[in-house]
């Protein structure tokens, strides 16, 4: 599969381009600096870079500079700066595109597949997430009852107090799981394992994955109903007291 390394210091933009990239079926790292983002690229060579140029430890532009002596990997530069010249700066220091914030994340997802065919790489980039677009195999069984919370695997609904809620295949896939081993903690390898069926996946997905499916059941980490996380050890779905 295709992967991609997200180098951005703003933990919400963060989130938000790993959801965004994971939910069109791409592996996905991230980093929050540059020295990390170098780290990143030598270790893992992932096909494709998105770039923020301000970052707390290097310049973007400099990181771009130090990841061109590293490698030949596609970087798209996204940031906030818009001056003509920077931009021109950038692409002739090796940058194959650049986007101004804010953008959409189906922009985003066009500029990497751009860039990949560019590159002669096989994009590996997939649709909004529906049935059958993200490789995970299809949960069968009867349906699983938690609370006021109803998980058909067959159908792929899930339906809280009688309310469907709209779920990602990737979020349908998480609760199912969650939801046939209610009360166990399982851990966020374990469900890289389990639900992502991949070997390299950054454990960030798989919060930014919690944080979407706790935000449709109407609650959060800091007032959890269902899904409990359990520190340093994993999440566990139970059945509201």
């Amino acid at each position: 599969m295709t992967s991609v390394l997200v180098v951005e210091d703003d933990p919400i933009i963060r989130a938000a381009l790993i959801e965004v990239l994971t939910a069109h079926g791409l592996v996905v790292r991230s980093s929050p600096d540059g020295f990390g983002a170098l780290r990143e690229i030598t270790r893992w060579q992932p096909d494709a870079v998105v770039l923020d140029l301000g970052l707390p430890d290097l310049d973007g532009a400099d990181a771009l500079k130090m990841i061109r002596g590293l490698s030949q990997v596609p970087v798209v530069v996204a940031t906030a700066r818009d001056d003509d010249r920077e931009i021109i700066r950038l692409l002739n220091a090796g940058a194959d595109d650049y986007l101004v914030k804010p953008f959409s994340g189906g922009q985003l997802v066009a500029r990497l597949a751009a860039v990949l065919r560019r590159c002669g790489a096989p994009p590996g980039l997939q649709g909004a997430p529906g049935a059958g677009d993200l490789g995970v195999s299809e949960p069968h069984g009867t349906p699983l009852v938690v609370g006021e919370l109803r998980v058909d695997p067959n159908a792929r609904t899930a339906h809280l107090a009688g309310r469907e809620l709209g779920l990602t295949r990737r979020e349908f896939d998480l609760l199912a799981f969650l939801a046939g081993n209610v009360g166990r903690v399982v851990s966020k390898r374990q469900l890289i394992t389990e639900v992502w069926r991949q070997p390299y996946v950054d454990e960030q997905t798989v919060v930014v994955h919690l944080s979407c499916l706790r935000r449709k059941l109407g609650e959060s980490a800091s007032l959890p109903r269902y899904l409990h996380t359990v520190r340093g050890v994993g999440v566990k779905l139970v059945s509201p007291r």
